[in-house]
Order: C-alpha cells, then structure tokens, then sequence
C-alpha cells in the first residue's frame, strides 16, 4: 500500500493503493452542530442530544472545496484519511469521505484493509448518500487473529467508535462484519458498553461456523482434544503446534474457541439448539441487523440446509432482516452488485424500528 499522508489534528491524509485480497440518508441536510450528540453521553456531558434521525442528519465537512473527486481512484486505489484510534500500533483505520455517519467494516480471519471485493463499490453508493466507508486494522487482523479473541476485538472496535464519536463527531455507525467479523459485532454488541450504543444497525454478511468448516479437515480432532488439555494445565495462551492452523500461530485457547463445541466462537452452527441460539444470538434483537446469507459459500459444509440455517439465525436474533444470495460465495466476489444493493436498502432505510433516536 503506498501512501501520501499529510499530519492533521491527529489525523493523516491518505491515498491508499492496494490489491485487494478477499478472505478464503438519501440526500444531504443541513450542517452538524460542532458537538457531536453522541458525545454528552460519552464525555459525561449534560448535551441535549439531536433528536433528528440519523438519515436526515449532517452530511459532511471539509468537502464542498470543489477538488474533492470522490473515495475511489482507480482500480484497488481509495482516497481518504489514514488514522490512529488507539494506543497500538496496529490500530490505524482508513476513513473516506469527511461525513458523520459511518459505516465500519470489520473482517474475517486473515483480512485486513480492502479485504472484499464490494468495498470499492460500495464505498462509492455511501459517498453519494454522505457516509463513510471506514475499514479498521486490529490486533486480530491479517495472522493476529490466532494470538487475539473476541473480548479483545471488542475492546478495540470500542476505542474506535470512541474516537468517531469524540473527535470526528459521529453521528452514529452501522457495524458490517464479513465472515468471523460477524461473531466479532455479536460479541461486542453483548458487552453493553459505552459506545455500542452508538450503534444505529449491524449487518452480518456470511455468519457461518468455523467449527463446522474446521470439522472438516482430518486434523481437528486431535487438535481439539490437544487444546482442551493445554487449557486444563494452565497453558490456555501457548501456541499450538504449526499443523493446527498453517496460516498463522494460534494459541490453544483460540483454536478451542473457533472450534470446539460451544466454544466462544461457536455462535453460527447448524447443530446447535434453538434454545442455545437464541442465548448466543438473542440480544442482537436490540438492534435493527441485517444477515446476509450466501447460499453457495464454500465454507459451509455441503450436509447444511443453509436455508434452514438463515432461518434459524434471523429467529434467534428476534427477526432479523434476511437476504439469501443466490450462487454467492463467502465474500460475494461473484456478486458484488447485489451485496452492495442490499447493504445500502438497509443503511439507507428509516422507520421506527430502525433509525429513531437511540437516547430517547
């Protein structure tokens, strides 16, 4: 990824450049107020909140110069800022478009930036209807994942929607999680923290169960049985031998957690009861959520009735809207046009089951 950023106010400029790898409100209004109506909340201010929704709220600042071209500069190439959330390191997001209302975009096992094909596309329909596209690095991404868990995940899309809230004066997001980034939004939106309420809606596009996939393979057994007695000796953060998981190390308490039986990852699978599904999955019912289900997704053995599955997933989760892409692999590499359709139908959707104001 080249890179050409100028500092500001903690922030850097960016045209990103970046081959993209994929994983195995309808018109602008009237400007926002300086303070964010998130922000009396988490700050412990005593502002009295906007009480206008969402999608007819502030559409953008720092573009109307006339030389802003729009988030995409050519093939794999997106215009917008590159910055800092947190105290790692690696916890740099890339934000297009200067608006406040954004969609955050949370990947799968392996991904980082630009990790599915309908980013590009779709970072374009936001931009038309003044939102932004914002993908994050986190400690899990690219071969982080195996050293990282879901409570960590959390902790860091917090420190993010913290960030938009105080210093960009969001709005209100939408969290969009692909593959294992979906189990990342169900967790977080559980944790009841802070800033998940500023949580206006969640989409989850291919919520499938890496333990069903994992059984799969003929060394998941032996593998499951080893790191359950790690784990029982006290050695839950040691890593695992390399043939457990060859794209990166993995420690014993995360290779538990993506594939044993009700491990903490096991949130989509298709042998569990209903019951247990609606105790994983019940809270999301909180929130308006999208599932976007691919109905040809490699990950998913050929023995699941995914559309039974999808059922079973949106009941859980109090009714959730559901979307069944026909022929759709697992990042809808071959369906980018109707991922991007049906993503924006939701974000752009009021009503008073979607959009009314959250603190009211």
């Amino acid at each position: 990824m080249s890179l050409s950023m100028s500092s500001s106010s903690g922030a850097a400029s960016a045209e990103a450049a970046a081959a993209s790898t994929p994983k195995s409100s309808s018109s602008p209004a009237a400007a926002s107020s300086t303070t964010s109506w998130f922000s009396g909340i988490v700050r412990g201010r005593g502002d009295k909140p906007n009480p206008a929704k969402l999608s007819k709220s502030a559409s953008a600042t720092g573009i109307g110069s006339g030389d802003y071209d729009g988030p995409i500069k050519g093939k794999n190439q997106f215009r917008g800022v590159l910055f800092k959330y947190g105290p790692k390191s690696v916890q740099v997001a890339f934000k297009t478009g200067e608006y406040k209302q954004q969609v955050i975009f949370i990947g799968g096992l392996t991904d980082g930036l630009l990790a599915t094909d309908y980013l590009e596309p779709l970072a374009i329909a936001l931009d038309k209807e003044k939102w932004s596209l914002v993908q994050l690095l986190m400690s899990s991404s690219y071969s982080g994942f195996g050293t990282s868990s879901l409570k960590q995940d959390a902790q860091e899309i917090d420190q993010l929607i913290s960030y938009l809230i105080n210093k960009e004066n969001s709005e209100g997001v939408v969290l969009l999680g692909h593959s294992t980034g979906c189990q990342d939004i169900v967790y977080y939106m559980g944790t009841n923290a802070a800033c998940s309420r500023a949580v206006r809606a969640t989409i989850l596009q291919a919520p499938v169960s890496d333990r069903e996939y994992k059984a799969t393979l003929p060394e998941t057994p032996a593998m499951i049985d080893l790191a359950a007695n790690m784990i029982k000796e006290g050695r839950a953060e040691e890593l695992m031998p390399r043939e457990a998981d060859p794209c990166a190390p993995i420690s014993a308490y995360r290779y538990h957690s993506l594939c044993a039986y009700m491990g903490d990852d096991d949130m989509f699978s298709s042998d569990l009861s209903d019951d247990q599904l609606k105790t994983r999955l019940g809270h999301m019912a909180n929130t308006p959520c999208q599932v976007i289900f691919s109905m040809g997704d490699e990950y998913v053995p050929d023995y699941v009735d995914k559309k039974a599955l999808v059922n079973r997933l949106s009941k859980a989760m109090g009714g959730a809207e559901k979307v069944e892409v026909e022929h759709g692999n697992h990042s809808l590499s071959n369906r980018v046009h109707e991922a991007v359709q049906a993503i924006m139908s939701f974000v752009k959707r009021e009503g008073p089951s979607g959009w009314d104001d959250p603190w009211s």
